[in-house]
């Protein structure tokens, strides 16, 4: 194994609201393009490539990447719910730091319809079917009208409410952080300032989510190029950010013993940061800049404690303090996070690593975090899987 894999380059498109990108094939081959020519690799040099969306027919990867041209080299269609794209990039990170690969190609991409998920498959056991006894075992069984995926969320920030006594309006504070994120990102599609108030007063959604609090259906595509520093060396690539741990978990029994914290993945983020951390010697106090599965901000200020930026109990303080944003112990989705920039799901873990690679480089523009050389991500997928990824800036 490698002791470090490179990311050569990262690239990504616009997001949108449904009904208004692009088809999926044309998305994803122009971030592939993109992410390529950042690396300044040509496509034919890629020996695998690992290609993650959700919504989407069988060799859906093949169809984006014929758009470059047919090189004959391995692509393999990924699909771990939310936690696809990064669970696309887990796959190449392994290609290479393994060597199997020299040069691995991650891509996500989503076309999506407007509106919550749902379920697609209505004559096959429903995967989330254990969760939900759980949700409505310890939460009541939601309105048939509620959004399924807003009610595991909701409980669970319901949940945080009951035991800390917070405030319910704190997570509020989370979307206007965000909002004011995402006014410098030109790929954000939701960039116009809100107050608490606004967001308070949108439609009650679940428990104490209200519809600026959920992340909203957006298509979109991202994508990264991950080489060998061998490989880096002797082509003369930029090799300045590189992999320096990553961890991929699944559920484990702890998360149907009845916390609906649990039930959203919080046991999930605490072991594969643990394991990131172990493997780095880079500890949560290290990190000033995040990017995190901001799903719903019920899952924002779960994953603060989970991810250990701030102790249990002690993340209402951590919003109310400003700790998140620029200014404070760790900038937390510096590019306005799903909330405001859009989840388009199979992109969404890709999306998290070009804006953090750009922030190591110091390409972030108006959103660049000063003086970072580590910086980690999170991403989430119910079901289950979570993936947890630090990058380190080196001379290169």
């Amino acid at each position: 194994m490698t002791s470090k894999v490179v990311v050569a380059g990262v690239g990504m498109i616009p997001f949108s609201k449904p009904g208004k990108s692009d088809p999926y094939d044309v998305m994803g081959a122009e971030a592939a393009r993109r992410a390529l020519a950042d690396a300044g690799v040509a496509y034919p040099a890629v020996q695998q490539s690992y290609v993650g969306f959700v919504y989407g027919d069988s060799t859906s990867g093949q169809k984006a990447l014929y758009r470059l041209g047919q090189s004959g080299a391995p692509v393999i269609n990924v699909n771990n719910n939310c936690s696809t794209g990064s669970s696309a990039l887990w796959l190449a990170h392994q290609a290479v730091a393994s060597g199997q690969a020299e040069v691995a190609l991650a891509l996500g991409f989503e076309q999506m319809n407007p509106g919550a998920l749902g379920s697609v498959w209505s004559d096959r056991p429903d995967v989330l079917g254990a969760f939900a006894q759980v949700r409505d075992e310890v939460a009541g069984v939601p309105d048939p009208g509620a959004p399924p995926a807003a009610t595991y969320f909701g409980a669970a920030g319901q949940a945080y409410v009951d035991e800390y006594g917070i405030d319910p309006a704190t997570f509020a504070h989370i979307t206007v952080k965000s909002r004011r994120h995402a006014a410098a990102n030109p790929y954000a599609v939701f960039r116009a300032p809100l107050t608490v108030e606004e967001v308070l007063g949108s439609p009650h959604i679940y428990g104490p989510l209200t519809r600026f609090q959920c992340c909203p259906p957006t298509c979109g595509a991202a994508a990264a190029v991950l080489v060998s520093p061998e490989y880096a060396r002797r082509h003369a690539l930029r090799a300045d950010v590189v992999i320096e741990a990553q961890s991929l978990v699944t559920d484990q029994p702890t998360t149907f013993e009845g916390d609906p914290r649990k039930l959203v993945g919080y046991d999930m983020t605490v072991a594969a940061s643990r394991q990131v951390y172990e493997k780095s010697g880079i500890g949560p106090e290290d990190i000033g800049v995040v990017e995190l599965h901001d799903c719903f901000t019920t899952n924002e200020l779960l994953t603060y404690e989970a991810l250990g930026l701030t102790p249990e109990g002690t993340a209402e303080k951590f919003v109310l303090d400003g700790a998140n944003t620029y200014g404070g112990k760790v900038v937390t989705n510096p590019s306005g996070g799903l909330i405001s920039k859009g989840h388009p799901l199979g992109a969404t873990g890709l999306a998290q690593a070009a804006e953090l690679v750009w922030q190591l480089r110091g390409q972030a523009e108006d959103r660049q975090v000063a003086g970072v050389d580590v910086a980690l991500q999170h991403n989430l997928g119910l079901g289950g899987a979570c993936v947890v990824t630090l990058y380190k800036k080196v001379d290169g």
